[in-house]
Order: structure tokens, then sequence, then C-alpha cells
């Protein structure tokens, strides 16, 4: 019986490798490993390494981004809280030396402006209280506005005057000071104007469209539903009521008949006897001196210097903070889109 020769004494070795008995050199070996490593082994390397440097300055770039934003955000909540507790707040100045207190009132006279009453009469009372305040000025830049805020401010001044006697208040129209401004103007002691100043417009007005006709040629039906027989009053979308029409008149004829008796209240008998000062007419500073609207040709540092007699002047000109102007702006974009058109009706305006 044969015996089967040791495993290690049989080894059978395919023709194309090498025979593992054989040694092989170490740096031949290193050789082949670095021809048979693929080159795409080590561009998969060096792109990760490439990758992870990109990633670390984005994520550095990231954190200085948000410090400073929020170092950005942190000064501006400070900017806007200081605002909002100063700014809004202004105190009447305190001086040694006897001045004029000039206040302006500029544009449009309404609720909401810088010109409503409840801006302006604190800031006249304020004038009036200060001991080293001599006389005040009203500066007007207006075509007017409000029947409502108009009268609270004359009103307001004709009281404030009754208290203080001994301080004298003036108007000055410098480009204009029509209806809603001539109707604050009244209440001053005396008016100046410059020649070519447009005073006067003693009237109110009343404004809307017709839009019946266009709506019928467009073929567009308007529907309304109210509940009350003059709800829709002066709705532009209907035909003219000729009842609500006069309606309408009377109000208006209403509002001027209080706006004729405040002048005639304010201006006396330096009123010429002419019905055409009621008329809604405006006219230049010179005209308007002639028919006794106005005292006569002066600017503000004029009356500061010749009328009150001093030399400094401060200004109790009511204004808006900077946070209010900032939100006050959004509001009246977003109220005037959204609710520009849905006006039931339209509003008395003292306006040229």
């Amino acid at each position: 019986m044969s015996q089967r020769p040791p495993s290690d004494d049989l080894r059978i070795d395919r023709p194309d490798e090498p025979s593992r008995a054989i040694p092989q050199d170490p740096s031949a070996e290193a050789a082949t490993r670095r021809k048979a490593e693929p080159d795409w082994a080590r561009d998969a390397l060096l792109d990760m390494a490439r990758h992870g440097l990109i990633e670390q300055r984005r994520s550095r770039r990231w954190k200085v981004f948000f410090r400073l934003a929020s170092v950005a955000l942190l000064i501006w909540s400070l900017t806007l809280m200081t605002l909002l507790f100063t700014s809004g707040k202004r105190s009447a100045p305190s001086l040694g030396k006897p001045a004029a207190a000039v206040i302006d009132i500029t544009g449009l006279i309404a609720a909401g402006e810088p010109t409503e009453a409840r801006r302006v009469i604190p800031q006249l009372e304020k004038a009036f209280k200060q001991e080293n305040i001599k006389g005040i000025v009203l500066r007007l830049n207006t075509p007017g506005g409000s029947p409502v805020q108009s009268s609270a401010i004359f009103n307001a001044i004709l009281e404030l005057k009754a208290q203080y006697p001994d301080k004298p208040v003036y108007a000055v129209a410098e480009d204009v000071a029509a209806s809603g401004g001539y109707f604050i103007a009244a209440a001053a002691d005396e008016i100046y104007a410059n020649p070519s100043s447009i005073v006067g417009s003693i009237g109110v007005r009343m404004d809307s469209f017709g839009f019946v006709e266009a709506m019928e040629k467009l073929g567009i039906e308007r529907r309304l539903l109210t509940a009350g027989d003059h709800k829709a009053l002066g709705d532009p979308f209907s035909p003219a009521d000729p009842e609500e029409t006069a309606y309408l008149k009377g109000i208006l004829e209403e509002i001027h008949a209080q706006f004729i008796a405040a002048v005639k209240a304010g201006r006396g008998d330096r009123l010429a006897d002419d019905d055409m000062i009621f008329s809604g007419r405006f006219y230049t500073g010179e005209t308007a001196m002639r028919l006794g609207l106005t005292d006569g040709m002066d600017s503000v540092r004029g009356v500061i210097l010749n009328r009150i007699g001093v030399k400094e002047q401060v200004d109790f000109t009511p204004r808006r903070n900077r946070l209010e102007q900032l939100l006050g702006m959004a509001a009246s974009d977003l109220g005037s889109s959204l609710f520009g058109m849905a006006r039931e009706t339209a509003t008395p305006m003292m306006l040229p």
C-alpha cells in the first residue's frame, strides 16, 4: 500500500503565475503595487482634502457673517429704542435770553400728519408757558386740509391768547397760506405775507368721481347692498341723486359758514367790504393786503426782529421721531392701497 506524499512536496503552479516559493525583490514588489494602484484613488483623496478645506472656509465665513449680523441687529434695535423714547419727546428749551417761538405749519393739515391738532397744540402750550418766549410766530406753507384739525388749532390759539395776553401771535404766509391754513392764521394777532404768496381760498370742497357711464360701456354691473336709505351717500359708482347732492351741498355750506365766522372773528374790521373774499378765491399777498386778509409784507425773521423785538428764535415745530416715520410710511402706504377706494363718502376739505 502506497503512502500519500506530504502536501508540502506537491505544488502545481500555473505557467503564467510566478512561483510563491521563489522570493521576490522587495523593491520590485513595491513598484508593482504602485503601478497597480489606480489613479482614481489618488484623485479622490485629493478631492476630499480640497472639499474639506472649502467647507472650513465656508464655515468661517458664515460664522463671521452671523456675528456681524448680530452686532448690526443689536445696534439697530438700540437706535430705534433711543429714537422712540427721546426724539418723540421734545421738551421746551430753557433759554436765558428772550426769544421768539417759531412753529411751522407745513403741508397737508390732516390727522396723522405733523400738522394735526394733537401735535401742534401741545407745542403751542409749551411756547406760551415758557417765560423767556416773548411771542409766537406761525410759519405757514400749507394749502389747507381738514376743517376739524384747522378749527381745533384755531380755537386753541384763541384760548392761549386769553390766558397769556402779553404774548402776541403772528402768522407769516410764505409760499401758501390757503384755506385751512388761513383758517389757522386768522387766530393770530397779525398776518404777514410776501407779495407773491398765495393767501385766502376761504371755502370748502368735496371731491368725488362718477363712473356710471364708464361702467355701462364696459358692461360692469354695480351690486350694492345697504341698510339705510342714504348709507351709500355720494357713492361714485351710482347715479347722482339730486336730493343727496343738495344734502351734501348743505353740509359744505354749514362748514363754510363756520369758516367765515372764524375769519371775521379773527380779522374783524380789517376785512374789506367785499363778499368775494369768502367765495373761495385765493389772492397774491399784495392783493390780500388790500382786502384786509393780511396786515402787511414781512418775513419770519423780520417779524421776530421788528414786531416781537428779540433776536433769538426757538423752533417749537412738532416733528415725528424716526420710528414713527418708518412705521407711519408703511402703515400709510398699506392703508392707502387697501382702503383708499373703499371710502363710502368723500370728505369735506379746506383746499384751494
